[in-house]
């Protein structure tokens, strides 16, 4: 597509210089004295640069109402014909006047100038109060409830952490992506910043959404949409979000909440790693390494592959080591899962204080683990009996 837009973009250019050599529209001024065109060059030269500079200049008018929403367009073109409405009506009063009284070419000079100034003027405030237009209401073509169907806005947070382009390359992500201005400075801010690890984050969100524009399947669209009035980033990404109905894409906690007081449909990439995470239920068996040391008095920590926590009473002595565990609770929070345990030789002997885990017999969990070992190898989980039957 990228490929196609360039090559008409060429085509036009070229077409445009082949115009202005072969009209030669600056000759036709100098015909006389050809001798005084400016610079000395030859007429259908200047007049084929003169081509080129105002080929250039509408594709850059172009390439710049690409980027504009259709609010923005309507207001503009709304605003400009009503500013050309007032330049001419002015015109026409400078035109009644007394014959005499202002000179004729003066008079042509300030309607036309008029005109171009009223129209330049109804052209910036209507492209800055466009945004305030409920297109919804007006129906038919210029409702926006397909284009607004399914939009979701990326947060800082979410970019830098770079998960979202693994789940977008996963097909999981649909409808139009955008990412708003004020997001992209915010971003420039953190990749320029001084601080070594505030700048690598910043860099890391850049080349995060690199990936994300070259994924060919997804629509990605940058809004210049602002809220002047607004200071916080957070503040003018939920206003975004009202505005265009969208969802915000986010692994910001705080930000996660003030949404939801606000009435606005979050999208939490952690809820979703979160959710996306294997069941554990107590009286499983499993084999995990023990890393380190835990908080209190004699426990170890291991971590899954995942990256959840496995907390194991009593396994101090095992650290650097894999060890048989018997889970005996989960616990689910804002940050995510944690994994209780025991080592299954406590499990079995019954610690003081401590029940057996039931339904979980000794010779049963090291016949299944002998089985295991020989099918898969000796560090693959090892399932409990009862849930294996």
């Amino acid at each position: 597509m990228r490929t196609n837009t360039v090559l008409i973009r060429l085509v036009f250019i070229g077409i445009l210089i082949g115009a202005g050599f072969v009209l030669d529209p600056i000759g036709a001024k100098y015909a006389a004295q050809p001798a005084n065109a400016p610079f000395g060059l030859p007429t259908h030269v200047l007049s084929a640069l003169l081509a080129l500079v105002i080929a250039v200049a509408i594709i850059l008018f172009e390439i710049r109402i690409q980027r504009a929403s259709l609010k923005t367009l309507i207001g503009a073109g709304v605003g400009s014909i009503m500013g050309i409405v007032g330049g001419v009506l002015i015109g026409f009063l400078i035109s009644y006047q007394e014959p005499g009284a202002v000179n004729p070419s003066t008079k042509a000079f300030l309607t036309l100038a008029l005109a171009f100034i009223m129209a330049y003027v109804g052209l910036m405030v209507g492209a800055a109060k466009g945004d305030y237009l409920d297109l919804s209401a007006l129906g038919g073509i210029f409702s926006d409830k397909l284009t607004r169907k399914d939009v979701k806005i990326l947060d800082t947070s979410v970019i830098i952490d770079g998960r979202i382009a693994d789940v977008a390359e996963t097909g999981f992500l649909s409808g139009t992506i955008v990412i708003p201005q004020f997001i992209l400075r915010e971003l420039q801010q953190v990749a320029d910043s001084p601080d070594s690890s505030k700048r690598q984050r910043g860099r890391r969100g850049l080349d995060m959404l690199n990936r994300l524009q070259s994924n060919p399947s997804l629509d990605i669209q940058v809004v210049d949409t602002d809220f002047p009035a607004v200071k916080e980033v957070d503040l003018k990404l939920l206003e975004l979000s009202k505005s265009l109905d969208g969802v915000v894409v986010t692994n910001d906690f705080n930000l996660n909440k003030v949404a939801q007081l606000h009435g606005i449909q979050v999208l939490n990439i952690n809820e979703l790693a979160n959710s996306l995470k294997p069941v554990v239920l107590p009286g499983e068996a499993m084999r995990v390494f023990i890393l380190k040391e835990g908080k209190e008095y004699n426990q170890g920590v291991a971590y899954l592959d995942d990256g959840t926590m496995v907390v194991v009473d009593n396994a101090r002595r095992m650290i650097g080591k894999n060890a048989d565990i018997a889970v005996t609770s989960v616990l689910q929070t804002t940050a995510g899962k944690m994994i209780f345990g025991r080592l299954w030789e406590d499990t079995e002997n019954g610690a003081p204080g401590e029940p057996r885990v039931a339904g979980v017999g000794g010779q049963q969990r090291r016949s299944f683990q002998r089985e295991q070992r020989s099918t898969t190898g000796a560090h693959a989980p090892v399932r409990s009996a009862e849930q294996e039957q």
